[in-house]
């Protein structure tokens, strides 16, 4: 039998880390998968340190190129370049992440290089999840088990970092089990070294997995009150959204869609999705025609609280700017908005602004730098700009029904960010509110995967979850991560049910992400010493 080439083991290797990657983000409660997954990476990089191949580089970005192609592909159906973007330009950041591993790999000995590795992913997920100004943290190794709920309750106390930490350390103690087995080292361990190697291995490979489904059996939905809920689907094309209906048709279309389920049962809360309508200014909220009909709507169904998404727009009259993010307006500017809105029969408008935004569709990154460019493009082309320039606001706040019951929503990408999530509840939020529009990618994985996430973050918070999508996904979850209802996708849809409010704080709310920032502490501690070590080098 002919020998197979050390470069095509290589690329054998390369890509079925790639494909086992992508597996728990394409086929439902196949998140364990993510355990073993980068074994074969970790292999190739170990052969070809000992073949002294040249430019490996090629090998291990070819593997993340195909793991982000493969589960994110779908932004191309909304923006081709975006799509193709954001696939090479996450691959080049996990490069990056691996190539120092590498350098590592020549100056740090035996199991630190690979602890720099762990950490310095973690490090660079955390960063993506708090401060990046262009963040896409999609793949975040814990996102995995999204639709693996029972294997992760203990995401309660560690966040979705903390299933980062444990894809990790299964991954690299696998891969270790198996060069010591290879290469005779094994014959070396002593006995104790054995039994904690396999000790090691089956706690994580089966002993998390037991306690998480342990914590799964036994924990009890906390209710202190019940709120009742109907999620209106509209099923709008948001490709033709603005073009071939009136706003006020589409108003008609949604009250008529949940009118006749008001009437025969009342509800709490009714909840419309993400950017339903663009005529709110914010300096007039009352002038809005869409505020109007809705008004009126509530008044015929007291006691029922409306909250509903809306691209929104605040009037500056002002001959300078107020921010570099605003267009000119008439004789001032304006600055748009991504907003959600509660209203009451009584008229009270409570307003939140989505903070973590999309870059590019609503978001231009690093402005002082980007939007004088986009100013120059966007005259050269005839146009107002290429990029969205919409404003968040700082801090997290919340939104009241009329009984005074505080909940958090969650505007469509801000559902992906768990430590930021646990803002609402640790302000008080008794149960949280996702409203979205995900139809841009069409019939894909990636509504599919978005709808998951939702459940990583009722797990993390210990809150009940009302999901509202244009086309759906329109759910409820419970506190335990579980999709107790949903709706159809891309069909007009009611959906009712009922939430839990529930105010006690998980260990995960009341202390943040500790695997983020102790992983990031020690990647900062082994970055220098790795500096170190390269500059007595070079000494």
């Amino acid at each position: 039998m002919k020998k197979i080439s050390t470069k095509a083991a290589l690329w054998l290797l390369a890509g079925a880390s790639g494909v086992l990657m992508s597996i728990p983000w394409l086929v439902p409660h196949t998140g364990l998968v993510a355990l073993v997954g980068l074994v074969p990476l970790l292999l190739a990089e170990y052969i070809a340190t000992g073949a002294r191949v040249k430019h490996f580089w090629i090998w291990y970005y070819s593997s993340f190129v195909l793991w982000n192609a493969l589960t994110t592909f779908w932004v191309c159906n909304a923006t081709v370049g975006g799509g193709i973007f954001a696939v090479l330009a996450n691959a080049l950041q996990m490069s990056v992440v691996f190539g120092l591993f590498r350098l590592a790999r020549k100056r740090l000995g035996g199991i630190v290089p690979y602890i720099f590795l762990a950490a310095a992913w973690i490090a660079w997920e955390r960063w993506y999840l708090t401060s990046a100004e262009i963040s896409w943290p999609w793949l975040v190794l814990g996102n995995a088990f999204a639709t693996s709920i029972k294997d992760i309750q203990w995401y309660s106390v560690t966040g979705t970092l903390g299933g980062s930490l444990w894809v990790w350390c299964s991954n690299i103690g696998l891969f270790g089990l198996l060069t010591a087995l290879s290469s005779g080292r094994w014959r070396e361990f002593t006995k104790a070294a054995r039994v904690a190697v396999i000790s090691s291995l089956a706690l994580l490979f089966v002993g998390l997995p037991v306690v998480s489904g342990i914590m799964y059996a036994s924990y009890q939905e906390r209710s202190e009150k019940q709120v009742s809920v109907l999620v209106g689907q509209p099923n709008f094309d948001p490709y033709k959204k603005f073009r071939s209906m009136s706003q006020s048709a589409q108003n008609d279309l949604f009250l008529g869609l949940v009118e006749e389920p008001l009437n025969e049962e009342p509800a709490d809360l009714l909840l419309a999705p993400e950017t339903f309508t663009s005529d709110i200014i914010l300096n007039d909220i009352p002038s809005s025609p869409t505020w109007q009909r809705f008004h009126g709507f509530l008044q015929s169904h007291p006691g029922t609280d409306f909250l509903f998404g809306a691209s929104t727009n605040e009037i500056f009259n002002t001959r300078s700017a107020p921010s570099l993010l605003s267009y000119p307006f008439r004789d001032g500017w304006r600055m748009p908005h991504n907003s959600a809105l509660m209203l009451s029969s009584d008229g009270r408008t409570e307003v939140f602004h989505k903070s973590k935004l999309v870059v590019g569709t609503e978001l231009t990154p690093y402005p002082g730098f980007f939007v004088p460019i986009d100013n120059w493009l966007s005259r050269k082309m005839g146009v107002t700009a290429l990029m969205a320039r919409d404003s968040g606001q700082e801090e997290i706040s919340l939104l009241h029904l009329s009984d005074g019951t505080p909940l958090g929503c969650a505007v469509c990408y801000e559902s992906v960010y768990g430590e930021y999530c646990t803002g609402y509840a640790s302000r008080g939020a008794g149960f949280l509110a996702v409203i979205t529009n995900d139809a841009w990618w069409g019939n894909t994985p990636g509504y599919r995967q978005h709808c998951s996430y939702s459940s990583l973050r009722a797990i993390e918070t210990r809150r009940d979850i009302a999901r509202c999508g244009n086309t759906g996904i329109s759910c409820f979850i419970n506190q335990r991560g579980d999709i107790v209802s949903r709706g159809p996708w891309w069909e007009e849809a009611v959906l009712r049910g009922t939430v839990n409010v529930n105010t006690r704080q998980s260990f995960f709310t009341r202390h943040g992400d500790i695997t983020g920032r102790v992983s990031t502490l020690a990647f900062l501690l082994l970055l220098a010493l790795l500096i170190v070590r390269l500059f007595i080098k070079k000494k």
